[in-house]
């Protein structure tokens, strides 16, 4: 189990091969990668701020890690979130689930990312040509977070 909430950008390559080095257990390695984009809904979108509180950040993606190693059985788990401004293109969230099977690798990736689109303490200011404003939390991500309410 790994976690990082950092400003610089990640390689999924390299990220991908500290999961799997030296491991012949894994069959199943499953990664989701966000992006940003340059539009949300019909609005443009130039440019984003992600913010976090330090400490209670990492706190919580290790939380939630160890609950998705808790539900399925994962060899290992790596979570990437950036802060900080970001563009249209850039690397925003790195997933890496590893299981001997890809059932678990898959639904612990689901389960991982619906958690961080809808709990992970991360605010959101998009940036664009109406103006700068917070992004509020979507009622379709909360319903696909629910799913995995025990």
């Amino acid at each position: 189990m790994s976690i990082s909430v950092q400003l610089e950008d990640f390689d999924i390559k390299a990220e991908t091969e500290k999961v799997t080095a030296g491991r012949t257990d894994i069959g199943a390695l499953v990664t989701f990668t966000g992006l940003a984009r340059d539009h949300a809904g019909a609005k443009t979108v130039e440019a984003m701020e992600l913010e976090h509180y330090p400490g209670m950040t990492e706190r919580e993606l290790e939380r939630i890690e160890k609950e998705a190693h808790d539900r399925w059985q994962l060899q290992a788990s790596r979570i990437i979130h950036r802060y900080g401004p970001l563009h249209p293109g850039e690397q925003i969230v790195l997933v890496i689930t590893a299981s001997a099977h890809r059932k678990d690798a898959f639904e612990a990736a689901e389960f991982l990312m619906d958690w961080l689109k809808t709990k992970a303490p991360f605010w959101k200011k998009e940036t664009g040509p109406s103006g700068t404003h917070w992004v509020d939390a979507k009622a379709s991500d909360d319903e696909a977070a629910a799913r995995w309410q025990k």
